[in-house]
């Protein structure tokens, strides 16, 4: 029998042992924690929509008109039109011929990237790729290489050593989840020109935060010749779900291939509502993208002037580095005390050795908030002789 009491007091002698907070409030700037009120940094809710009352009375209309179930997968009976509208919507905002929603982000990584890769296809992966894109492509069967992260020259000498005959596709994060770093778009997709490569670009920390239009990185560089997007309705749409962009048959391909898609229960009717209020918002309010990247700037220049490393950081995914786990645990817990909820993040999800603190910055934080944040975490680092 598998020795599950060792495994887990393992986890938690190297610092690696997680349980779930209890959220009591709605999701908000300020919430209710584990019953303490405190100041949110976590959230990806960039724009402030998860409680925005344009959404909530979509949604309830939604509930009056379709129920609340889609009832079935999309495929047998639960493709209904509140999601087709969403994906006409979608296609638009982000210049595509067509969008297919998914269940999820998660989902959608998976089923995109195993209907488009098997056996005989490479993938070209970079190393801090969110967790879906490896799951998929380990899904997929295809042989997997990984590149450091964002480096084009290791990316070209892997594609220089990948042959001719088999189908090659470059994934990445444009706005990478624990560094807040932007990826070399116009790199890549210059790369993938010149090796006759197709690229999948993961929108889901982009889409609604960056661009004149909010429509992602993608738009924010220029980059106008990577035909496969993939983002999220859960982060700055504050609703749920995820989509894959592109031509028309990579729709008809996903809707035929992709398992997750397949056999998965269509987004609930409330759900959709509440994403094409958000989208109508997004496109109608551009102030709090600026906002929102204000905000970002403030803290981050808060964050470097007290001589903490948030690495590369450039968009609202703002790290604080500290190094080992045990200590990135105690930085947030005594935060916390203190009213401020921050996030330690460790490996798995970042490499060993590089735990860190990860602050996420909302349109609605207020000038206020952020000074506070930032005197607790001055405070707090100093403490623990990280700063």
């Amino acid at each position: 029998m598998i020795d599950l009491k060792k495994e887990l007091a393992d986890l938690e002698q190297k610092g690696l042992y997680r349980k779930m907070r209890l959220l009591e409030s709605e999701q908000a700037v300020r919430v209710r924690i584990d019953g303490k009120e405190v100041i949110n940094f976590c959230s990806n809710d960039y724009l402030g929509l998860a409680s925005d009352s344009r959404l909530k009375q979509a949604a309830k209309q939604a509930v009056d008109r379709y129920g609340t179930g889609s009832g079935a997968s999309r495929l047998i009976c639960g493709n209904t039109y509140l999601q087709q509208k969403l994906e006409e919507e979608l296609a638009e905002f982000k210049n595509s011929e067509s969008c297919l929603v998914f269940s999820s982000g998660y989902t959608a990584n998976l089923g995109m990237i195993s209907a488009l890769a098997s056996r005989d296809s490479l993938i070209f992966s970079d190393r801090f790729n969110h967790a879906s894109i490896v799951d998929g492509a380990i899904l997929s069967r295809a042989r997997f290489k990984r590149y450091g992260h964002c480096d084009t020259r290791e990316l070209e000498e892997l594609l220089k050593g990948s042959g001719s005959g088999s189908r090659k596709l470059i994934i990445t994060d444009s706005v990478f989840s624990m560094d807040g770093d932007i990826a070399p778009l116009k790199d890549i997709a210059r790369l993938a020109d010149k090796y006759e490569a197709e690229v999948m670009v993961d929108e889901a920390h982009a889409t609604g935060v960056l661009g004149e239009r909010g429509r992602g990185a993608l738009e924010y560089l220029g980059v106008d010749n990577i035909g496969i997007q993939m983002g999220t309705l859960s982060k700055a749409f504050g609703s749920y779900g995820g989509y894959a962009c592109g031509r028309r048959e990579l729709r008809e391909l996903f809707i035929n291939k992709a398992r997750p898609f397949i056999y998965t229960t269509g987004l609930p009717p409330a759900v959709a509502a509440a994403s094409l209020k958000a989208l109508e918002i997004i496109k109608a309010e551009p102030q709090r993208r600026v906002r929102l990247l204000d905000n970002a700037d403030h803290l981050r220049r808060g964050l470097g002037a007290l001589g903490f490393d948030t690495m590369r950081s450039q968009t609202p995914v703002i790290p604080v580095f500290v190094g080992g786990s045990g200590a990135a645990v105690e930085f947030s817990r005594r935060l916390f005390d203190r009213g401020i909820f921050a996030q330690a993040i460790r490996p798995p999800a970042v490499p060993r050795g590089a735990a860190r603190l990860r602050l996420t910055v909302s349109a609605l934080h207020t000038k206020e908030d952020m000074d506070t944040a930032l005197d607790n975490i001055g405070n707090t680092g100093r403490e623990l002789c990280l700063i």
